[in-house]
């Protein structure tokens, strides 16, 4: 059954996860930085509907993989040590997810607004 209440709690408490994580992990204040850029870029460029859609689901991507590497890292803490090989290699694989959705996001949104940025910049 819909109950406001909870509804109201689990947005509340989703809000306290970004916070969170905004306040304690620089490279997801970098990419929401990045992201802030890309919006800016929605707005300036003449961009088609399809361009803006791919681009705000990459920037939800990335930044979704980010809070999903801080998540995994924070329970891979509380399960076992970080000097634990195993812990540091699922680390270096989260991070590893991040950086190649980062570098595809980067390479995407390149290839979409170069010929844009070329022709507002002439």
């Amino acid at each position: 059954m819909f109950s406001r209440k909870r509804l109201y709690k689990s947005f509340c408490d989703a809000g306290r996860g970004l916070r969170d994580v905004f306040k304690s992990e620089q490279n997801f204040r970098l990419q929401v930085f990045a992201a802030a850029v890309v919006v800016v870029l929605l707005i300036v460029l003449p961009l088609h509907n399809w361009e803006r859609i791919v681009l705000i689901l990459l920037m939800v991507m990335v930044l979704s993989m980010e809070l999903l590497n801080s998540a995994m890292e924070r329970l891979s803490d509380m399960l076992k040590p970080r000097l634990s090989p195993y812990i540091r290699m699922i680390k270096d694989i989260m991070a590893a997810a991040v950086l190649v959705t980062s570098l595809g996001a980067l390479t995407v949104g390149i290839l979409i607004c170069w010929p844009y940025l070329v022709s507002f910049l002439k």
